[in-house]
């Protein structure tokens, strides 16, 4: 993600975390982090590492959504000369040569079932076998697993093992959202204007506080991720030495945007599919009722015009508040 330091931050969220990673750390034992997209979940898993007894072994890292389903095996446990089309020598994989180290699972809840179950015989006989091999291979990495899935609930409903989710879910860490993260949002923020503005020439050194108002308004759905892409972006279009409201991303000068939602939370404002089927027209006013909203909370906290938050005329502005029923 970036050069900061590991779960930069001080809300007791984090600190939380940051508790947890130096209990864990010492010790061998498997854990699964969970949290959303961009909540910081391969920075975890990295300080678990650099903390604990293998630090100066291998950091192994896999994404197991990125591989396609033929190749996972090879990846994982490595292979043998000729066992497949294009195995054209010997390979070794992740687990092997994550020895001495850790092998990271990331999106574990993307492996496929059939894989699953080698894997959980790899975890429970701290060995593998390479496809098309006869031989079986000790592996000891420390095995560090991450999603931003229920794998509890997919364990229930049968689309993940139940003795793999409990073999991983030795130690369980929440990297917690941004959004839940009290005061950390501005703090982050801040380092990454200093990390962009550096090469930048470091003409930018803040932000404006009408920008701010609208950043804490806005839930950050991408969390850390989204907001390093923000102030990037932000550093780069800015003319002054502060960041303003008009280079901050169209998403956050409309102000407070609805997370997004499960079917099972349907927050306030958001379309409810699960009464029934809604009309396009619906879904659609709904949205744009929930934009108009979120403008003129923000400009009685601005001083500014809702129209012009919403890149919109006033009269535009004023016919679609009175066709959705809002005063303004």
């Amino acid at each position: 993600m970036s050069a900061l330091k590991p779960m930069l931050g001080d809300s007791p969220q984090i600190r939380a975390v940051q508790e947890m990673i130096d209990r864990v750390a010492p010790n061998l034992t498997n854990v699964l982090i969970i949290g959303e997209s961009g909540t910081g979940k391969e920075l975890v898993a990295r300080a678990i590492h650099a903390r604990g007894p293998r630090a100066t072994g291998p950091f192994v890292a896999i994404n197991c959504g990125a591989i396609p389903e033929n190749l996972i095996e090879s990846e994982l446990f490595g292979h043998r000369r000729g066992s497949f089309t294009g195995a054209v020598s010997d390979k070794k994989g992740l687990f092997e040569i994550a020895k001495g180290g850790t092998i990271f699972l990331d999106e574990i809840g993307e492996l496929p079932l059939s894989m699953q179950v080698k894997l959980l015989r790899a975890l429970q006989d701290r060995a593998i076998r390479p496809v098309g091999g006869n031989e079986t291979i000790a592996v000891d990495g420390r095995v560090i697993a991450a999603t931003n899935r229920d794998l509890e609930k997919a364990a229930a409903e049968g689309r993940f093992r139940e003795d793999l989710y409990y073999r991983l879910n030795v130690i369980l860490i929440k990297t917690p959202p941004l959004r839940e993260r009290e005061g950390d949002m501005e703090r982050i923020a801040m380092a990454f204007v200093q990390k962009f503005a550096a090469p930048a020439g470091g003409k930018v050194t803040g932000i404006s506080e009408d920008a701010l108002t609208l950043m804490r308004a806005y839930p950050w759905p991408g969390n850390i991720r989204e907001l390093e892409n923000a102030m990037e972006r932000a550093v780069m279009l800015e003319p002054t030495e502060r960041i303003t409201v008009d280079v901050l991303p169209p998403a956050v000068q409309r102000g407070s945007t609805p997370a997004p939602q499960s079917a099972s939370r349907v927050g306030s404002g958001a379309v409810d599919f699960t009464r029934g089927p809604v009309s396009l027209e619906n879904a659609l006013a709904t949205v744009e009722r929930e934009h108009i909203l979120a403008a003129l909370k923000a400009s009685r906290e601005l001083n500014r015009d809702p129209a012009a938050l919403l890149s919109l005329s006033p009269k535009d502005f004023k016919a679609r508040a009175a066709r959705l029923g809002i005063k303004t």
